[in-house]
């Protein structure tokens, strides 16, 4: 049975192509889903993609929350369904309640793009399983407002119940609280991340193929609960 991985897109989504590509590149069917569309077209998972969605008016994230296509993956999520938020899609996810804290402007006010490495905290997760914990890898950060903040006792619990997914390694490039750069729910269905996996998936176009594994942990996680 082949996997189906819905990928979201909302109006000022720039990166939706890249994990239909990722998604297709680790051996499931990418399903491309509108922000109007309620209907999920019965997926197995669901990539809420980097960008602008919405211009990113108000906040980063803030609109696309309303949007109808999140009605129903904030009710799968809560049932189950995996979901993963890159970047823009991590803002959603927080701005969805469905991941704690929030993402706000880089601490030095800039625009930042480069290679970053990483250090994978949780191989538990449905979109981690790939990686084993502590392994570090590359891939490419994107962002203008990337800072991952939450209050003192809610960073105490995310580090206290493993729930820091992967932390900045060498640089802080923004600002985040404990130099995180994503997180998971408690049941580890719903990840948010901040640098870009999906452009790092095949040697022409990526730094490394480093970020293949976020999208293989789900084709393994689904094969395993099937």
């Amino acid at each position: 049975m082949t996997t189906r991985i819905g990928v979201v897109t909302f109006p000022g989504s720039l990166d939706d192509m890249d994990a239909r590509r990722a998604v297709r590149l680790a051996g499931a069917e990418p399903v491309p889903l509108w922000h109007r569309d309620k209907d999920l077209h019965q997926v197995d998972g669901v990539v809420l993609p980097g960008g602008f969605s919405y211009g990113d008016y108000l906040r980063c994230g803030a609109i696309a929350r309303f949007s109808p296509v999140m009605e129903s993956i904030v009710a799968g999520a809560k049932e189950g369904l995996p979901v993963l938020g890159i970047c823009n899609g991590f803002q959603v996810l927080c701005e969805s309640h469905l991941l704690p804290g929030a993402l706000t402007r880089n601490d030095h006010l800039h625009f930042i793009c480069r290679d970053q490495r990483l250090r994978v905290e949780n191989a538990d997760t449905a979109w981690t399983s790939s990686y084993e914990t502590g392994q570090e890898i590359v891939v490419p950060l994107k962002n203008g407002e990337g800072g991952y903040v939450a209050d003192e006792r809610t960073l105490d619990e995310l580090e206290a119940t493993g729930r820091v997914v992967a932390r900045y390694l060498e640089l802080n490039p923004n600002g985040s609280r404990r130099d995180i750069a994503g997180i998971t729910n408690e049941a580890g269905n719903v990840v948010g991340l901040m640098p870009h996996p999906e452009h790092a998936v095949e040697p022409l176009t990526g730094p490394t193929t480093d970020g293949l594994g976020f999208f293989t942990s789900i084709l393994k996680r689904l094969v395993n609960t099937r």
